[in-house]
C-alpha cells in the first residue's frame, strides 16, 4: 500500500487549517484509545501500533512503519513512545507529533498517579491480578500477529533472517539489548560496504551508548521541585533500554543519592508502571507523586517524557534520508532485523510467564484467530481478556 503524499489534506500531511485539525484531532483520538489498552510493555504498543494504523487504519505502510521503529532505537528514551510520537509526525506534522505523544501518555499518567494516591494513601495499591490474567494473553496475541505480519517486510534476504536469528539467540542467552541493536546495525552497514568496496568510503554512526525515605510532599521546597525535575530530565535524556534500565537510573538517583524514596517504594512503582497501559516511564509519575505529590507527579512526567519529543524532532530531519543511501538504508534493514529479534523474545518471555493453564491458553489462541481471520478492534480483545480475568478471579 502507498503511503500519502506530502500534500494531499486526506494523507497525513494537509494544507489546509481545517484538514489540518482534522488530522490532528484524528491523530489525538487515535493514541489516546491506544494509550488507555497499550498494556504489556514497548513490544506490545508498537504491536497496537502496527495493528491500528497499518492493518486497520493504512495510516503508512509496513515499509515505513518498521523503519521509524529502527530509527527510534537510535535514540534514547521509550522507543513506543518514540514511535508514537513520530507517527503523529507523519499523519499530522509538528501539532501531530505534540498530540500523539501527549495523548499516548495521558491515560496512564493519570492512572499512575491515581493508584499512587491510593499508596500514600492506604499503604497499598489495588490488586490487579485478575484483570492482567485475562489481558497478557491477549497482549501476547496481539505481538505474536504483527511478528507475522513484519516477518514479510523485514526479512527481505537470507542474510536479514540469520541476522534476526543469532539477535533472538543473543537477547535469550542473555546479551544486553543495547548491544545487540548496534551490533545488528553495524555489522549490516559493514557487510554492504564490504560486498560494495569499490568507490564507497565513509564514516559509519553507531548509537551512542550508555551504558528509607518517605513522602516529601508534606512540604516540598522549590529546591526538591527543581532538583526532582532536573534528575528527572537527565534520566529522559541518556536513558536507553529497558524497563531494567530504567530501574537502575532511578535506585541510584532517589535511593542511593537522594534517599528520597526506598527500594521498595522504588519496586512498587515499577510495578504500578508495568501494570498500568501506556509507556513503563509512567513509573517516574508514582515517584514524583511519593515526593511531593501532583505537583510532583506533574514535574516528573513532564520531566522525564520532554527529551523524547525533542529526540524525535529531530530524528524526523534524518529519518527519510536513511534510505537515500545504500550504506545506510542497510544499516536500517540491520537495525530492523535485530529490534523485530527483541519483540520476539520479549514476547516469548512474557508469554511463559503469563499462558499457564487451559483459560489463558484459550484466551490468546482465540485472540489470535480472531486478528488473523478480522479487523477486529484490539480495544474488543483487551477488554474481554479483561472480562474473562475478572470473572475468574470472582469465581475461584
Amino acid at each position: 500500500m502507498d503511503e500519502h503524499p506530502p500534500d494531499d489534506p486526506g494523507g497525513g500531511r494537509p494544507d489546509g487549517t481545517d484538514a489540518s485539525w482534522r488530522a490532528v484531532r484524528e491523530v489525538a483520538l487515535v493514541f489516546l484509545k491506544l494509550g488507555a489498552i497499550a498494556f504489556g510493555g514497548p513490544a506490545a504498543h508498537t504491536a497496537m501500533m502496527r495493528d491500528e494504523l497499518v492493518r486497520r487504519r493504512r495510516w503508512v505502510s509496513d515499509e515505513r512503519f518498521v523503519d521509524l521503529m529502527g530509527a527510534t532505537n537510535l535514540i534514547p528514551g521509550p522507543n513506543s513512545t518514540e514511535l508514537a510520537i513520530h507517527l503523529g509526525f507523519d499523519r499530522a506534522r509538528g501539532r501531530g507529533l505534540l498530540a500523539a505523544g501527549l495523548c499516548f501518555i495521558l491515560p496512564a499518567a493519570l492512572m499512575v498517579t491515581a493508584l499512587a494516591w491510593a499508596y500514600v494513601t492506604y499503604g497499598s495499591t489495588p490488586a490487579a491480578e485478575g484483570l492482567l490474567y485475562g489481558i497478557v494473553p491477549v497482549v501476547i496475541a496481539v505481538i505474536a500477529h504483527a511478528l507475522f505480519g513484519l516477518l514479510r517486510t523485514v526479512l527481505t534476504t537470507v542474510w536479514l533472517g540469520v541476522l534476526t536469528v543469532a539477535a533472538l539467540a543473543a537477547y535469550l542467552l542473555g546479551v544486553n539489548e543495547l548491544l545487540i541493536l548496534a551490533s545488528g546495525a553495524l555489522l549490516a552497514a559493514a557487510v554492504h560496504l564490504l560486498r560494495r568496496s569499490a568507490g564507497l568510503h565513509g564514516l559509519l554512526a553507531a548509537p551512542l551508548l550508555m551504558a528509607g525515605g518517605q513522602p516529601l510532599f508534606g512540604d516540598p521546597t522549590g529546591g526538591q521541585l527543581a532538583q526532582l525535575f532536573l534528575t528527572m530530565l537527565k534520566i529522559g535524556s541518556v536513558l536507553y533500554g529497558s524497563g531494567y534500565v530504567l530501574l537502575a537510573f532511578l535506585q541510584g538517583d532517589f535511593v542511593d543519592r537522594l534517599g528520597w524514596i526506598t527500594s521498595g517504594q522504588l519496586i512498587d512503582a515499577v510495578s504500578i508502571g508495568q501494570v498500568t497501559p501506556g509507556p513503563v516511564f509512567t513509573t517516574a509519575t508514582f515517584i514524583g507523586y511519593l515526593i511531593a505529590g501532583p505537583i510532583g507527579a506533574f514535574l516528573a512526567t513532564v520531566a522525564i517524557f520532554l527529551p523524547s519529543f525533542v529526540f524525535v524532532g529531530l530524528l524526523t530531519k534524518i529519518t527519510d534520508r536513511l534510505r537515500s543511501t545504500a550504506w545506510t538504508s542497510a544499516l536500517l534493514d540491520g537495525l530492523n532485523a535485530t529490534a523485530l529479534a527483541l519483540m520476539a523474545g520479549v514476547s516469548y518471555q512474557l508469554a511463559r510467564t503469563a499462558i499457564v493453564d487451559p483459560l489463558t491458553t484459550a484466551i490468546a489462541v482465540i485472540a489470535l484467530v480472531l486478528l488473523w481471520k478480522t479487523t477486529i478492534n484490539n480495544a474488543w480483545l483487551i477488554a474481554g481478556g479483561a472480562a474473562v480475568g475478572l470473572a475468574h478471579t470472582l469465581l475461584t
